[in-house]
């Protein structure tokens, strides 16, 4: 592991238009030295997992987080009124499939397989060795796509609440369960965990979204910043850098045209490509991409959700002997408390 960077974004410029510059600062005092941040085991004890328990306390958790979301959302807020509409209008015209009701969620949109077929007929697709993709409802068939033409699949473990990442593979796995380590259960199941010091190089990003624009590569999410933390620790694991393509796969009606792009922070993580169940689309994008971990964006409240982040910023304090900074407090749903089963 190289150097560790810590990075500080500030605005050099008036221009909205103009990606605001990065202050990054390296701590290289041993720059060969390298610690490691272990990813929680699903399996304790080798005891055997119970998937009804893991996927009943999921639901349970995911519904919490969904009421603090709507408890916290600021209906003026812009990002808001945006993912209103979109999650309304599907509603509406039953654009969707089960979970519903759609809000708070990334949609599981009508027609998602038919964009993941569309997705596995790219270029950028096609020559990936490994694919990293979110563990939301409308990506699974790309999920299972990933696995099928015998790629590595690197997905998140939900709400980052038991660990980090999960690897799957198509050699870990039979036909019979290849279709089940798909889903969260699944992965929690089937996939071997891993931690930030894991040598890994990702191809490609699938993303959810709740709305993106096709001309900008602008993209909304739910709301609770976990893409934006995942493409950070990607960058900082050295996974990723500013040529990996990241696509989307979406519903027709949630292509917009009002995300403004002045008005997206440093962390916002813009698509290349967006696949709907009617069409390819490169956005050409000039958002830049984030360049790590921005410690000053994240809460208190975060911080102590997510583990691995803890202790990466514990750790990073230590060798480098300099304090990072910590965002402004906010109210999340208590996903920290859940337990390990299994």
């Amino acid at each position: 592991m190289e150097a560790f960077r810590l990075s500080h974004p500030f605005m050099l410029t008036t221009n909205p238009f103009k990606a605001p510059s990065l202050c990054t600062f390296s701590f290289s005092t041993h720059p060969r030295r390298c610690f490691k941040v272990e990813a929680a085991r699903t399996h304790k004890n080798n005891q055997p997992f119970d998937a009804a328990a893991y996927e009943a306390e999921r639901l349970a958790l995911d519904a919490e987080a969904r009421r603090a979301m709507a408890e916290a959302a600021d209906p003026k807020a812009w990002k808001w009124v945006i993912r209103k509409r979109i999650w309304d209008m599907m509603e509406a015209r039953n654009f969707a499939n089960n979970p519903r009701p759609v809000h708070h969620r990334i949609p599981n949109f009508v027609g998602a397989p038919v964009a993941a077929q569309k997705m596995r007929e790219l270029d950028v697709f096609q020559v990936a060795q490994c694919v990293k993709v979110n563990p939301d409802s409308p990506q699974k068939q790309v999920r299972f796509l990933t696995l099928s033409d015998g790629k590595k699949l690197l997905t998140p473990q939900p709400r980052l609440r038991t660990g980090f990442f999960s690897v799957l593979e198509s050699s870990m796995l039979t036909l019979d369960t290849m279709k089940e380590a798909c889903t969260s259960v699944g992965v929690a199941k089937h996939g071997r965990p891993i931690g930030l010091d894991e040598k890994i190089k990702v191809d490609l990003i699938v993303i959810g979204s709740v709305a993106v624009d096709p001309r900008t590569g602008a993209r909304l999410g739910k709301g609770e910043g976990f893409a934006e933390l995942e493409y950070g620790m990607l960058r900082y694991m050295g996974a990723i850098d500013d040529s990996t393509p990241v696509v989307t796969s979406v519903h027709d009606c949630q292509l917009v045209d009002d995300i403004p792009v002045e008005k997206l922070k440093i962390h916002d993580v813009p698509v290349d490509i967006i696949c709907t169940p009617t069409q390819v689309i490169f956005t050409h994008t000039t958002i830049p991409k984030p360049q790590g971990i921005y410690w000053d964006k994240l809460s208190p409240e975060k911080l102590g959700q997510i583990r691995i982040l803890r202790e990466l910023k514990k750790r990073i304090e230590q060798e480098t002997g300099t304090k990072l900074p910590t965002g402004p407090s906010e109210k999340l749903p208590p996903t920290a408390q859940r337990s390990r089963r299994g």
